[in-house]
Formats: structure tokens, sequence, C-alpha cells
């Protein structure tokens, strides 16, 4: 029969198995197939508790309902080495289900149950039933249920030995550990029970005390047997970043894969050892990565904040020197407001800087194909520009030649008198500042092409004003505007001086881009005004250009200054807004802009913010407006 000290470890185990399948139940978690399996075991277990104990308090002589917790016993026993073995090749071959074919592994605890509860009639399970070891007579099934029990904890045995040795690490030994020690107590006890009478009843219930505890322990206590540790694993050995979990003391607990290779190997890192005993004062040279980690985590200890800081490694692998850049990120953990350690993590940035380096030279290359556009485009007015003072020079320089001839006619003339002289003299003075007017109009023109046809990479920071913006601007734009019937008229208050720093001849190109886009719109209605203001709000200072032609259509407006568009078709390359953009973000910290105009057309603009200008009012505002001339 059962003694009483078993009866007091079932009633205690009972008693743990009753609180667990309470909680399980109390937490509404969707478990995973492997959970699920654990916890119908434990059902089952306590099931077969509960039968035994009350074959404990059954009066012996009761012959029939000592064969019903008897029949109970041995009809969920039979299903417990099937979940265990389920519980090993769920872990295995990470289940997220049970297989189709799975049902197919339950067929003989089935069958057994059938002839368990039918024994009376055909005596396959017993052919003598008695409670008491010695007295009973096993019938010839026994032996079917019982091979299969046994085939099923040495199955599983072998899947997680296999598992194992296959996927060789620390963390699969404990587990293959903890399902040994849990699978070897009820494998030991069947075999004995198999050749001697000796054992008790509660020998085999008594065995599955360790399979159950340990299994309970891996799935919760320590997530062994939880797919959610070796995926997370898994991911973090395949990518590239590296990370490492130093304890409060620099202990070095854990790191990934890409650490190993990267940091961990060259610097003599390793588990279990203290991340200051890997580097000496003498050897800080060579092992800088390891002392700027020193000195990120002692200021992440002093912060309690997020630690960042950019690391070049270089190394060598098949006599390739090869380097990369990380960015390093040190975190804190912090458990009840106390630093308990730190997850460093280095991300590969190696791709990301030649990626940025490629797009800023991409950037570039487009910049001066734009500015090569533009002056190709200006070639025309500038000759055109140039054209009306030379030829104006000219005309200055045949009569200020006849001056002189008719001056030099005149000297023996003795009627031509000191005043007709100083008519001459004066004539002459009048041809030569028109000629001083011209040239320094063409000084104008040719400063400001000087200036767009430096290179793009080359910056000539200054400080300017508004107004010498919109001169030039003006200059290199008179003649396309001209051919177009425009001209500029100024929106803006002139009396106030507003200076900025930086390039002036990037503006300028961005002004005169947008100034030429305008006049292309507006000549498809008639030309007329073209609207050239400055505004300011709480932020910034907005520089535009209003037009009144047809507009811009959706399609292009959902793609402006993102992408290279153009509503010019075969006349239009779409970089000239595209550049802009970047060249106001990178150069001057603002952004371009599209609004459409009231009055029917489009308003483009950038914006550049208030704290890089300087406003000064100096006299009260006007109305100015710029013309087109021949």
């Amino acid at each position: 029969m059962i003694s009483n000290f078993s009866a007091v470890l079932f009633s205690a185990v009972l008693l743990v198995i009753a609180v667990f399948i309470g909680w399980s139940f109390r937490t509404h978690q969707k478990m995973i197939l492997i959970r699920r399996l654990y916890l119908n075991v434990a059902i089952l277990y306590a099931i077969w508790i509960i039968a035994l104990l009350c074959m404990r308090f059954t009066d012996p002589d009761n012959i029939a309902l000592l064969f019903v917790w008897d029949a109970i016993t041995n009809s969920v026993g039979i299903f417990i080495p099937v979940l265990s073995l389920w519980i090993t090749l769920t872990f295995a071959k990470n289940y997220q289900k049970l297989p189709k074919w799975g049902k197919l592994t339950f067929i003989v605890p089935i069958v057994s149950t059938l002839v368990v509860w039918t024994n009376p009639i055909f005596h396959l399970q017993y052919k003598v039933f008695s409670v008491i070891r010695s007295e009973i007579v096993f019938g010839p099934y026994i032996a079917v249920s019982g091979l299969y029990s046994y085939l099923c904890m040495l199955v599983g045995m072998v899947v997680m030995l296999s598992f194992a040795w296959k996927n060789r690490s620390r963390l699969y030994s404990i587990q293959c550990l903890l399902y040994t020690a849990g699978t070897l107590p009820p494998l030991v006890v069947s075999t004995i029970s198999t050749v001697t009478e000796n054992l008790p009843i509660t020998a085999t219930p008594i065995s599955f005390i360790p399979t159950v505890l340990f299994s309970g322990l891996a799935i919760y206590r320590f997530h062994v047997l939880d797919i959610k540790p070796m995926a997370t694993q898994h991911v973090l050995d395949s990518i590239s970043d590296c990370y490492l979990v130093l304890s409060n003391s620099g202990l070095v607990i854990s790191y990934n894969q890409p650490f190993s290779k990267v940091f961990a190997a060259p610097f003599g890192i390793a588990e279990n050892r203290f991340l200051s005993d890997c580097v000496k004062q003498e050897d800080v040279a060579n092992k800088t990565a390891v002392y700027y980690l020193l000195t990120g985590m002692e200021a992440c200890r002093q912060s309690r904040s997020v630690i960042s800081y950019e690391q070049a490694v270089t190394g060598e692998e098949n006599e390739t020197a090869w380097k990369k850049y990380y960015l390093a990120e040190i975190s804190p953990l912090i458990i009840d407001q106390e630093i308990s350690g730190f997850v460093v993590i280095y991300k590969d940035i190696t791709q990301l800087r030649k990626s940025m380096q490629q797009l800023q030279d991409s950037q570039k290359r487009m910049a001066e194909q734009e500015r090569l556009a533009f002056l190709g485009q200006m070639i025309g007015g500038v000759a055109h520009n140039l054209k009306t003072p030379i030829m104006g020079i000219s005309g200055c320089a045949s009569a200020a030649e006849a001056l002189v001839g008719e001056l030099e006619d005149s000297l023996d003339d003795p009627q031509v008198t000191p005043e007709d002289y100083r008519e001459i003299c004066g004539e002459l003075r009048g041809w030569f500042d028109k000629v001083r007017e011209s040239t320094a109009y063409m000084s104008d023109i040719i400063t400001a092409i000087k200036g767009q046809a430096a290179s793009a990479s080359v910056s000539q920071e200054t400080t300017f004003t508004v107004d010498e913006l919109m001169k030039r601007a003006m200059l290199l734009m008179r003649h396309e505007l001209f051919s177009s019937g425009c001209y500029l008229e100024a929106e803006y208050d002139p009396g106030r001086t507003i200076t900025l720093h930086g390039d002036i001849n990037n503006l300028v190109q961005i002004l005169d881009n947008l100034i030429a886009n305008a006049a292309y719109a507006q000549k498809q209605t008639g030309g007329g005004p073209i609207g050239l203001g400055v505004t300011t709000d709480e932020e910034n200072l907005q520089i535009y250009v209003r037009d009144t032609g047809p507009g811009v259509s959706p399609k292009v407006r959902s793609k402006l200054f993102r992408e290279m568009v153009t509503s010019k078709g075969t006349q239009g390359t779409g970089l000239g807004l595209y550049i802009s953009n970047v060249v106001v973000q990178g150069k001057f910290g603002g952004n371009m802009y599209y609004k459409e105009n009231p009055g029917g057309g489009s308003i483009f603009g950038f914006s550049i913010p208030l704290h890089s200008v300087t406003i000064t009012d100096e006299k009260a505002p006007k109305e100015v407006t710029y013309h087109a001339e021949a």
C-alpha cells in the first residue's frame, strides 16, 4: 500500500501543482506550445497523485473502488511519457503547433486506457489485480504499454542529446542536463520494476517528480526550453551589430559572435573576466577600443543615461586589412533605482558612412552639372548684356575721337575762343562719364559671372545684404526677363537692411533659378510682372518669387524638392529645385518651399532661420520696381 511518507510527499507536490495550475489559468496569456504541453503534464500528474491518495484512504477490502483508482493512475501515467517526448521535439524542431502526424503518437495511450478500463472483461492489463505489488499478476498488454513508455523517454533523450551535440554551447548543455536529469529517474525505476517485485506501487509516480520539477524549472524559471532565448541568441549572432553585457563592476557577462570576432578575440575580452583586466596602462595604445569602453562606462554610471561615441576598428583577415566604423551606445541597466549593469551595442555604420560619402559626392556632381547648365543658359544673356555697353563705349570713343580732331583743327583758328575749347572739353567729359558708367556696369556683370563660375566645391563665405543679392540676380537674369517679356517688381521694404553670412553665389544661383522658372511659366501667359519679395515671421526670413503662370500640377507638386522633377519637358532637367533645396539646407540651415499664388500661378521661395540674419531699419518704406532693359 501507500506509506505515510509517500502520502505526505504526494500531498506537498499536489499543493505545488495546484498553485501552478491556478497561476497559469489566472494569467490569461496565450501560451506557446511547449508551455501548453507542460501544463497538460502537470494536470495529468496531479490526477495521478489524487488517485493514489484516494487509494491510500480506501478500504483495502473494497477491491472495486481500488481498481477504479488504479485504472485512473494507469490511464494518465501512460500519457506523461508521450507529452514529455513532445516537449523535447517542440524545443528541437521549433514547432509552433502540434503537427498532424503527432496525433498518431497518442494511439497507444488511448488504446492502453481502453485496455485498463475493460480489464475485468478481457484481463489484458492484469490477470490478477492487487494493491500489493507481490500479489499482482500482469496480463500480456503490460509489455506493450511499458515498452512504449520506455521508447518515448529514450527517443526524447536521444533527440535532446543530438540537438545539443549539433549546436554546441553552454546554453544547450544546460538544457540537455536538465532534461536528462528529469528523464533518467523514471527510466531507471521502470527498468528495475520489470526485473523485481520489491518496488512499491508508488515508486513509478515518485520517479516522475524530478521530470515534472526539472521541466517546470527549465521552462518557467530559466526559460532554457523556451524558444525565445534561442531565437534571440540566433538573431543576435546573425546581425552585423555587436553587443556586450557587463555587470556593474565591469565583469563580462555575455556577447554575440560579431563582438567576439571584432572585439573579443583581438583585445582578449572573455566571459567571466573583468573588462579592466583586458587593458593595462602600457598597452592602452593598442587597445584604445577597450579604453574608450571603460571611459564611456564610467560616464554612463555617473550620468545614468545612454552614452554614445564613434569607434573605428582595424584588423586583418586573409592577409587583407580592413577598417570598420561603429557607433557605440552604452545603456545602464537600472533595477530598483540602482545600476546593476550595462548593455553596450556597437552599430555597424561602415556602409552608412560609405553611402553618405557617395551621396555627398553625387550631390556635388549634380550641383556642378546644374551650375554648368545654368552658366550655359546665361551665356546668351551675358553676351547681350555686355554687347550693349561695349557698343556704347565704342560710340563714345568715336565721338571723343571726333572732338579731338575738331580740337586739333581749331588750334590755329583765331576765331575759336577759350569758351569754345571749354565746351569741347565738357563734351569730352560727358562721353568719358558714359564710358565710366558702361565699364562699371560691365564690371558688375563680370563680378557676378565670376562668382557663379566658381567651382561648386569652393565656398566663398562673406557678409552680404539682401539688396546685393537682388542686384546680382537682376544683372544675370536681365536678358532672360527681357526675352520672355517679363520684369521684376519688388515686394519688400528696401529701407530694411537685411544682412546674411555665407556664400552669396549659392543664393544668387538659387534665386536666378526661381526667376528663370517664373519667366518660363509666365511667358506662356504673355509675360508681365514677376514679384520678388522678402518677408519674415517669428522664426524665418523668407525670400520668394511670385508668378502668374499656369501653376504646378499636383503630380509634380507632390515630388517637389524631394525628386528631380520638371514641368518643362525636354527643356528642363529637374536638377534646379532639387539642388537648390540641398544647398539651402546644407549651407544656410533653411528649406525651399512652394505655395499657390492666390491670383493664379506659383510662389517659390526659400527660408533661412532668423538667428543667422541681421535686420536693420534705416528709412521709411518705398516701392521699388526693377524693369528689364534691352
